[in-house]
């Protein structure tokens, strides 16, 4: 039977963004793909050239509408190194608290999305259920519920809100119950597991040498995290597991996905207990970068390890900034992925990866 070339985009439903995966089938087995990105492209390094410091913060939440904050935390982290300024102890750990409820909220939209796309459409609303909730806390620390310009160069915008903790405990035990509601859902249906088990699979070498990070790694048996290996904020001083699995399959990324759900709630509530009193904000903190400065800061963002290269020029603008997306390399690996799996498998294997679009095309 002749080959040929099959589109897979650019259309939203399988492809989870604006991009175009084209796959080459010989019959129903996948013999190549070619990942075509760059539909999205906003050149948002460049207007961050052209801004001032702070002024670029709310422009890094836009990165990814599913992990706006782990995004502008890494930019004002990135600001900070290039700036030699040290946040207060109290706003590193309500960085750590707020950066594990985005990661939380990721997390649901990604289940709520996946499970569509195996064909679970009751399914979508139950994460998305309690997205709202977590939604609802983000909203309470910085009057946003989606993009949340909270994070601040020197420390974070404001204090908790009255009632945060007693909140935030209130809606991590609502959650700790319905994951296992979740779990019943997902693993007790044949079909979930026909189209997810010894599917997709990545080896541990392929992923270390296609430099694949966050869940997609782990659950190929690679124990990276790291909030663990290269610390940073206050996460050296909390107790935390590295959720891994060893199939590499879309059962694997999703059962990684659903334990670091767990961890993530663990982590909020000791962060909560062991938080001190004190200030959320630097003193003196410089408007300008010294000249001849140069950093690469790095971060856990829920897709995997998100890094910005930033030179500083004397001025109260970047000089350069160049953004590294998780995202982007995954996609890369995609076709290492799909190559030997058929492709009625392609929506199952792509919403396992976790695909963003916003943070991709930059």
């Amino acid at each position: 039977m002749a080959e040929m070339w099959v589109n897979m985009g650019p259309q939203h439903p399988m492809t989870h963004g604006l991009w175009t995966l084209k796959v080459k089938i010989d019959g129903e087995t996948i013999t190549d793909a070619i990942p075509e990105v760059g539909y999205l492209h906003r050149g948002i390094e460049k207007i961050m050239e052209n801004r001032t410091f702070p002024q670029s913060i709310p422009l890094a939440d836009r990165l990814c509408y599913g992990s706006a904050h782990s995004w502008s935390s890494l930019y004002v982290f990135t600001v900070e190194d290039l700036m030699g300024v040290v946040a207060p102890e109290r706003a590193q750990y309500i960085r750590v608290i707020t950066l594990e409820i985005q990661r939380i909220i990721n997390h649901l939209l990604w289940l709520a999305a996946y499970a569509a796309d195996l064909g679970i459409l009751t399914m979508f609303l139950y994460p998305m259920r309690e997205r709202e909730l977590f939604m609802d806390l983000m909203q309470m620390i910085s009057g946003g519920r989606l993009m949340y310009d909270y994070t601040r160069i020197g420390g974070v915008r404001n204090d908790t809100p009255d009632r945060f903790e007693e909140e935030t405990l209130k809606q991590i035990a609502v959650l700790e119950q319905k994951l296992q509601e979740y779990e019943g859902m997902m693993d007790d249906n044949d079909m979930i597991l026909m189209r997810t088990m010894d599917v997709g699979i990545l080896r541990p070498d392929d992923a270390i040498d296609l430099g694949v990070t966050g869940p997609n790694l782990r659950a190929s048996g690679v124990p990276y995290d790291l909030r663990r290996h290269d610390p940073y904020l206050v996460y050296d001083k909390l107790d935390f597991a590295i959720c891994v699995e060893k199939r590499g399959d879309c059962y694997s990324r999703y059962r990684v996905r659903m334990n670091e759900m767990r961890e993530s709630m663990s982590i909020i509530k000791q962060a909560l207990k062991d938080m001190p009193a004190g200030p959320i904000m630097a003193q003196n903190v410089p408007k300008k970068a010294p000249k001849g400065s140069e950093v690469f800061t790095r971060t856990a963002d829920p897709r995997g390890d998100s890094s910005i290269h930033m030179i500083g020029n004397g001025t109260d603008k970047p000089y350069r900034v160049d953004i590294k997306s998780p995202a982007f390399i995954n996609i890369s690996a995609s076709p290492t992925i799909l190559i030997g799996n058929r492709i009625a498998d392609v929506p199952s294997i792509m919403g396992s990866i976790d695909v963003c679009i916003g943070e991709t095309d930059r």
